[in-house]
């Protein structure tokens, strides 16, 4: 089994020796994702709602690197540093994600990434070749 590596320049560049995005097996793993605008590489906002939206753009534009969608998606890791942020992420999440319900856990973090207040990643289904 080989390894892919997927970079798009349409989401936050790695801020650590990881890739955005990796192949292998048919599945398609993200790293996660926190609300940084890949333009600036600052984070959009200082409050949930809007770092969820940038983080579900970000994810969507990591799943595009492989031809995925968030249709694809088999299971989604959150990290989310307050949670009484809980009932936001779910909103945006669950307008982001349509009908589509893949399994789902949602953990309570100390401390992410540049301050940020939430951070995602997936397990996409790879399409068929």
């Amino acid at each position: 089994m080989s390894l892919k590596f997927h970079h798009t320049e349409h989401a936050p560049a790695a801020i650590g020796p990881y890739s955005q995005a990796v192949s292998a097996g048919g599945f398609l793993f993200t790293a996660g994702q926190v609300g940084l605008d890949p333009a600036t590489g600052e984070m959009v906002g200082d409050d949930c709602l809007s770092q969820v939206v940038q983080v579900m753009a970000n994810l969507r534009a990591v799943l595009a690197t492989a031809g995925c969608d968030f249709d694809d998606v088999a299971k989604t890791t959150i990290f989310l540093s307050d949670m009484s942020d809980f009932a936001v992420l779910n909103e945006i999440y669950g307008q982001a994600m349509g009908e589509h319900r893949p399994a789902r856990s949602t953990v309570a973090a100390a401390g992410l990434p540049k301050g940020a207040l939430v951070e995602i990643e997936m397990v996409a289904l790879l399409p068929s070749s």
